[in-house]
Formats: structure tokens, sequence, C-alpha cells
């Protein structure tokens, strides 16, 4: 199978003409954890003195939405940032999305999440959230999901720019890395592998895939 990218490299390419639209494409590793961890550290707050949620509640629904993270991170990756209208317009959109990072998995800039998206969706994802649990149930619950969220984002940064040394970080480095130099249509998940091996998208080297 062809291999999917340009450079190894921490460079990039020019997405846009216009210097603002650049400047937003491009984001400093720390800016998540800058705008949510003060957002979850609220809700939490919220739920604890405002709504007097007791802290196992607190703690479930936090966990649950953790979990409803990762399959979330799993869907997004494999049907949106993944899919590709056969046009030059779809081209040009799935390159600016997630073909970018393809082509160039080491930019340092490129591998969080920027603002100018993450804001919108997770303002998206907190009213529908919202809408179907309530106002008071949806506090820890989406604490738990922006939790899984950093966690996501912060391991696709260790991924490609860290030294990883343990058996587990290696374990999910490795299952990442296939997703880029060997099977781009396997190995969704990032932060897990978990929904790979349940929607059997878990990616197999040759020898793995003879025995």
């Amino acid at each position: 199978m062809a291999k999917k990218f340009v450079s190894n490299k921490d460079e990039t390419v020019r997405m846009f003409k216009n210097d603002f639209l650049e400047s937003l494409s491009r984001v400093h590793p720390l800016v998540p954890i800058i705008i949510f961890v003060p957002a979850i550290i609220y809700m939490i707050y919220l739920s604890i003195f405002d709504f007097k949620t007791e802290a196992l509640l607190i703690i479930a629904l936090v966990v649950f939405g953790l979990f409803i993270w990762t399959i979330t991170e799993y869907l997004l990756h494999r049907f949106v940032f993944h899919w590709e209208l056969k046009s030059k317009l779809g081209a040009r959109i799935h390159f600016i999305f997630h073909g970018v990072h393809h082509d160039y998995p080491s930019d340092s800039r490129r591998l969080v999440m920027p603002p100018s998206v993450s804001v919108p969706l997770a303002t998206f994802f907190y009213f529908l959230f919202k809408l179907l649990i309530g106002d008071v149930f949806v506090l820890p619950f989406f604490a738990g999901f922006l939790i899984g969220y950093l966690f996501y984002d912060m391991t696709h940064y260790a991924i490609h720019h860290f030294n990883l040394h343990s058996k587990f970080w290696l374990a999910i480095k490795n299952h990442h890395i296939k997703h880029h130099y060997q099977d781009p249509d396997k190995g969704y998940g990032v932060s897990s592998p978990l929904w790979d091996y349940i929607f059997r998208t878990y990616s197999i080297n040759k020898r793995e895939q003879e025995a």
C-alpha cells in the first residue's frame, strides 16, 4: 500500500492564502489545556456547590462522559475526518480537515485540534447532551467528556513527538502509527484501540495476518 505522507519532519504546508485563516489552522499544543481545564473545573464546581450533586454520582457521570468520548473520538475520526467526496472540492475539504496531518504527521502545530474547530464542536456537544440528560447531570458528564478530549489531544501530540518507553504507551503509539503508515482505513482510535477491536478496524501486521 502506498504511504500516505510527504514529510516526517516538523514542517508543514500553507493551507490558506489568507493570513488570518492560516493562523487559525495552527495551534500550540498547550492551548486546549488552557481553554478546557478551567471549563472542566468550573463544571465540577457547579455540580458540587450549586447543584449539590452527590460525590458518587459526579464520579459516575464523569466516567460515563469519558466513556462516551471514546466512541465519539472513533466515529469522528472514521466517518468525518476520513470522509472524502469524489471531487476537487471534496479533496480540498478533506485535506483541510485531516489530510494535511497524514501528509505532514510530525507538524507540531497541527497535532491538536485548533480552537476554531474544538470550541464550536464542544458547544454543539454540550447543548446536545444538555438536551438529552438535563441541566444538572450534563455538567459532570460533559466535564468527563472534555477530559477524554484532552487526553486524546495530548496523547496524539505525544505519539508524534515524545520518545515513549512504557509498554502501554508504546502499544498506543504503535496502533496509531499503523494507521498512518500501514493502513489508513484501520486504527481510528487514537487514545484507545477499544472501538477498533469492537468494530473490527484494528490494524494487524503481515505476520499476524498470516497466522
